[in-house]
């Protein structure tokens, strides 16, 4: 700290005040200082300032999402919204294990950790642990909020709604939804996200959801059953996820139907290593889960300052990834 004051022609406490960004000066005196401190590649001792503001700089981020599919871009939103603060997170996977996550968390309570994010694999379930009374805050996110709690869940009637209004404008008037379990909160609201555009454009719902697996076993057999009979058939198909949608396709071309010419075909989740694959490559709807991570580090970085917080589950936009399976701009 010393040779960056020297550096940069002020005191050390001046010098410590511009790394903090605290105190009164100038802003050129405060740009002058950090750009000292990069250029002599200056790193706190975190330990003291630890010390200093009785916190450690620390977040815990606990997932049952073992295989990682919806934990880790939360976890990526998350890391990068906390590195411009200087704090670093730690993932800890729990595979739906009490003990282990009793052990998990007991480590977080010794290291310090000044917040927790809980994140799951689905929005109606809450993670397998009872949670002791922690001296941290806690925010929920893609998981069961308990009441009075803090969550973040992506808006799944509101994407499917999206899409779903995307093949109306497209001109497609025969428009059947294929999706998973009927166990599943999620299926539920994209269900009604799918029946909401239709009403919206005087549009029938063809004999209803066709719920299933989350496969593509589950999109090819329906893709099969649907498309296999002439009369009457759908010239669009919003699937609950993009496994069924790559199954649906894969019946579509043994039947000798074009993507999107005969059929429009719009999944979910945007699952890059399905989407892009697909051929045509999937029209997807994005739950923009790197967002929600970095709103609820946001949100804990606030509770951790004593800041007022929204209480209850906040659903956040997903948005429409445009590819060629839907055809249209």
């Amino acid at each position: 700290m010393r040779e960056v004051a020297v550096a940069a022609g002020v005191s050390v406490a001046t010098a410590s005040k511009a790394l903090n960004e605290r105190g009164r000066m100038t802003p050129e005196t405060r740009q002058r200082v950090q750009e000292v401190a990069r250029r002599l590649s200056f790193r706190p001792n975190a330990m003291a300032q630890a010390l200093v503001h009785q916190r450690s700089f620390t977040l815990g981020l606990l997932t049952n999402d073992t295989y990682g599919r919806f934990t880790l871009p939360v976890a990526a939103g998350l890391s990068a919204a906390m590195a411009d603060r200087g704090v670093s997170v730690f993932l800890c996977a729990i595979e739906d294990d009490p003990e282990r996550a009793r052990l998990n968390l007991e480590a977080m309570e010794d290291k310090r950790v000044d917040g927790l994010v809980i994140a799951g694999k689905r929005v109606d379930r809450a993670l397998p642990i009872t949670l002791p009374a922690l001296s941290m805050p806690v925010v929920h996110v893609n998981a069961e909020c308990p009441e009075g709690g803090v969550g973040f869940v992506p808006d799944d009637e509101g994407g499917a709604h999206l899409a779903t209004a995307h093949l109306v404008r497209l001109g497609r008037r025969h428009i059947v939804h294929i999706t998973g379990p009927e166990n599943f909160a999620a299926v539920h609201l994209r269900s009604a996200g799918w029946r909401r555009a239709l009403d919206q454009a005087g549009l029938p719902c063809p004999g209803g959801a066709l719920f299933g697996d989350w496969s593509e076993r589950f999109g090819y057999e329906t893709g099969q059953r649907l498309f296999s009979v002439r009369a009457e058939r759908p010239d669009a198909v919003f699937c609950g996820n993009d496994q069924i949608a790559r199954g649906l396709i894969d019946a579509l071309t043994l039947l000798g139907l074009r993507v999107p010419e005969d059929v429009a075909v719009v999944g979910f989740d945007n699952w890059e290593l399905f989407a892009q694959a697909a051929r045509p490559p999937l029209t997807t709807v994005d739950m923009e889960l790197k967002g929600l991570g970095r709103e609820a580090g946001l949100t804990l970085l606030d509770m951790i300052d004593g800041k007022p917080v929204e209480r209850g589950v906040r659903r956040q936009p997903c948005r429409l990834v445009m590819r060629r399976s839907c055809g249209g701009p």
